[in-house]
Parts: C-alpha cells; sequence; structure tokens
C-alpha cells in the first residue's frame, strides 16, 4: 500500500507562486508514475502535470510554462511549483501515484491524497 500527503496549498493573489508537495510513504518502491490533479465543483477532474519514474513530463496545455513537476526518489516526494498564478487555478490539489504495473509484487492500484486547497484571489 502507498500513502500519499500532500502539502503547500493556501491563499495567494493572482500573479503569485506555491509550491506543493505530496511526500508518498509505504510501498514506495512500486511507484511508477506521480502526477499532480485538479478537481473544482462541478468540473471534470484535470490532469495538470505528471512525471514518469524515467524522466517523462507531461503538462496540461491550461498550465505550460507556469508550472513545474520534480520528483526526489530519495523523499519520496513529488512537487508543483506554480508561478503567475490566476484565479482559475484555484482548486484542490490532489496528488496521484500510479504503480509499477509489471511487478507481481506491486498491487495494481492506483493511488490518491486528499488534496490540498489552493485559492488564488484577483
Amino acid at each position: 500500500q502507498v500513502q500519499l500527503v500532500e502539502s503547500g496549498g493556501g491563499l495567494v493573489q493572482t500573479g503569485g507562486s506555491l509550491r506543493l508537495s505530496c511526500a508518498a510513504s509505504g510501498d514506495t518502491v512500486c511507484i511508477s508514475t506521480l502526477a499532480w490533479y485538479r478537481q473544482t465543483p462541478g468540473k471534470e477532474r484535470e490532469l495538470v502535470a505528471s512525471i514518469t519514474d524515467w524522466g517523462r513530463i507531461y503538462y496540461a496545455d491550461s498550465v505550460k510554462g507556469r508550472v513545474t513537476i520534480s520528483r526526489d526518489n530519495d523523499k519520496h516526494t513529488v512537487y508543483l511549483q506554480m508561478e503567475s498564478l490566476k484565479p482559475e487555478d484555484t482548486a484542490v490539489y490532489i496528488c496521484n501515484a500510479d504503480p509499477v504495473w509489471s511487478d507481481p509484487a506491486c498491487y495494481h492500484m492506483t493511488y490518491w491524497g486528499e488534496g490540498t486547497l489552493v485559492t488564488v484571489s484577483s
């Protein structure tokens, strides 16, 4: 099992910056891809960014150029550095971890954190 705990959310003004962190614990050797999603009421959950264990990175068009995803495998932590924040970035940001699917020793299960709220005021 893997547990994910996010931190770093808060209230910022338009144009501000935040750095979100997601610390994984448990069977961390089974983690392959780490990702950040965001959720707002009445909207579909959106994939913001992801990073594989070998470094392939994806960014949503809505945040491309303003965010940077990174991971520290020694600390089992994934980060999302957000710059030039806009009110439309307001959401609960949720950490996600996918397993090493080919390893039978790892559970084939997607893990989610509880989320951290980011509010961008105008």
